[in-house]
């Protein structure tokens, strides 16, 4: 599918790196046929060494050299990027923009391009447990939609939307999860250091923890609310501390939150698209 396809990576952080990883993990495409670009030589040295990619400071040069372009860069950055490679790209080029709040219609507009791929990953996906949603243009033609596919893949489980209004939702709820759920930990971690564990072992129990009722509730196919109630045994210890949860207004406070970053996401867009 991929094979002699060429990936160029227009920025080389945290996030390209990880769809570099997962992709010569997949074996999908040759290491030689991957370009990254960035500002600092050091840091595409680095990369290089690790993975046997191509690197380059030169935006418009990694924009030439791939058939499947993939903007990775910070939001505010974007506008001077597309700038810089504006008229480098061939007309079949795929674009896949991995870009917080930027619209399909900012990076048709400042690339003239039309088989556009926006995607929504989040930061598990550096370790290849990630959640991408992601959409299309009607430019992109299936084999082009199975490319992206395998490329967003790589970083773990996958989502296609048909409607573009739901990538700002998944920036609200799965992009900025995992700041919610390491926000949780903390608390709890803090909890057992107040009852008197060490910070070591309250950290251990609690990723644990973590870890195995996302599983359970993964393997089981179960609606939490009923994971939870056979948890919770009336009189009993989750009972209480279930009841000051509720109490505290737990729900309430996390529904406002996940609304803010959906709206902060649209708000950016809307900015960049003035």
């Amino acid at each position: 599918m991929l094979t002699g396809t060429t990936l160029s990576f227009i920025g080389s952080g945290a996030m390209a790196e990880a769809m570099v990883k997962g992709i010569l993990a997949h074996n999908l495409v040759d290491p030689a046929h991957i370009t990254a670009s960035g500002p600092r030589v050091e840091r595409g040295q680095e990369l290089h060494g690790r993975y046997g990619v191509r690197t380059t400071t030169d935006n418009a040069k990694a924009a030439a050299a791939g058939r499947i372009l993939i903007l990775s860069v910070k939001p505010q950055i974007l506008p001077k990027v597309m700038a810089e490679i504006n008229g480098r790209l061939a007309p079949e080029t795929l674009v896949i923009s991995i870009v917080a709040g930027m619209s399909i219609n900012i990076i048709r507009r400042d690339l003239g391009v039309q088989a556009i791929v926006r995607a929504m990953p989040n930061t598990p996906a550096q370790i290849g447990l990630g959640m991408t949603v992601w959409t299309a243009t009607e430019c992109v033609d299936e084999h082009a939609r199975r490319q992206a596919q395998a490329i967003l893949g790589a970083l773990g489980k996958e989502i296609y939307v048909g409607d573009e209004g739901y990538l700002d939702m998944a920036t609200a709820l799965s992009g900025t999860g995992p700041a919610y759920v390491f926000l949780f930990m903390e608390a709890l971690i803090d909890a057992g250091v107040h009852m008197g564990f060490s910070r070591r072992i309250a950290q251990e129990l609690v990723v644990q923890t973590i870890e195995g009722a996302a599983a359970m509730a993964r393997e089981t196919g179960l609606h939490p609310t009923e994971l939870r109630n056979r948890v919770t045994s009336p009189g009993g210890t989750s009972a209480a501390a279930l009841y000051q949860l509720e109490k505290g207004g737990l729900r309430t406070v996390i529904s406002k939150a996940v609304w803010a970053a959906y709206q902060r996401s649209k708000a950016l867009g809307e900015m960049e698209d003035k």
